[in-house]
């Protein structure tokens, strides 16, 4: 008989069912790095979202067989240890296909139109003393005829690319470390950066990843670009944004990610305070429809895995 553990229970807030095959079941709200291996003692299955599984953990951990994860990326989990004890792991696909593209254009919208300049004004009472009926003390921009850069040409990007071209906009698909797909026209980096009204990360964060977005990149950006990830903390460098933003280097940017979640011991887009940066607390993937969606899917792993016809599998 299985025994499923799920770690983090708390980090969805939807329904989840339990499998349809024969098991005893474990929860918690949370798990710290130090109860990993308490908590999966006993555990054949564990369903995990943020938590790490490193070589050393695994090393603990006999009776663990499979490992579940809520999301789709998986950069915290040793894949290579697991391969080598025969632990299989499967993540989630597809599941914010429509949910992170909305997110994206939300951001954008408000920036290219600058909505929270306006709404700042009307609140300082700029709007009541105008001598015209509107106010025209910031810029506001069309997507019509813009164009688009993404980086990452996965379900999200095409998504986020659907939405683009509805837009009417031109859309190009950035060559990158990570890139994998054949059947998407690739634009080299250097030109998509130099030719982007608004860039648009959407690639999984590795070694090669990891800073790909630094001072010099801002610099070969244009002045009125936005800066939009939604993706992984760690694509960008942080302090170099806020010297772009302090520099006018760019026109704005929009985050949903940092790169250390909760962002506990500060950093540096926290102290940003100005109508032209949106910072949301990673929560474009968490629109209820795309949640259930997800933990539907996790489910349907861990069931596909038991009854020997495993998919999603990353191992």
């Amino acid at each position: 008989m299985h025994h499923v553990v799920f770690l983090e229970r708390d980090s969805l807030k939807v329904k989840v069912r339990r499998p349809g095959f024969e098991h005893t079941y474990e929860e918690h709200a949370r798990t710290n790095d130090d109860q990993v291996v308490p908590h999966l003692q006993n555990a054949t299955v564990a369903i995990i979202n943020k938590v790490g599984l490193s070589e050393e953990t695994l090393a603990q951990l006999p009776k663990l067989k499979m490992v579940a994860i809520a999301a789709t990326g998986y950069d915290r989990i040793d894949i290579a240890a697991c391969r080598k004890r025969g632990v299989a792991v499967a993540n989630i696909r597809n599941y914010a296909i429509h949910t992170v593209p909305e997110h994206v254009f939300a951001m954008v919208l408000a920036l290219r139109r600058n909505l929270l300049a306006y709404r700042q004004e009307i609140e300082q009472g700029a709007w009541q003393k105008s001598e015209q009926f509107c106010l025209f003390t910031h810029s506001i921009s069309e997507l019509f005829g813009a164009t688009m850069g993404i980086v990452g040409e996965g379900a999200i990007g095409r998504g986020t690319a659907a939405i683009a071209r509805g837009f009417g906009m031109r859309v190009l698909f950035a060559h990158h470390a990570s890139s994998k797909k054949k059947d998407v026209v690739l634009t080299p980096f250097d030109q998509v950066l130099a030719e982007s009204d608004i860039l648009s990360l959407h690639c999984p964060l590795t070694p090669a990843t990891r800073d790909m977005i630094g001072i010099n990149e801002l610099r070969r950006m244009k002045r009125s670009a936005l800066l939009i990830n939604t993706a992984r903390g760690g694509l960008v460098n942080e302090s170099a944004l806020v010297r772009a933003l302090d520099e006018n280097l760019i026109a704005g940017a929009g985050f949903d990610v940092l790169t250390t979640e909760p962002p506990t011991n500060g950093n540096p887009l926290l102290d940003l305070r100005r109508p032209n940066f949106i910072l949301t607390p990673h929560i474009a993937w968490a629109a209820a429809e795309a949640m259930q969606f997800l933990v539907d899917q996790l489910i349907d792993n861990i069931e596909a895995w038991v009854a020997g016809k495993p998919q999603n599998l990353v191992t």
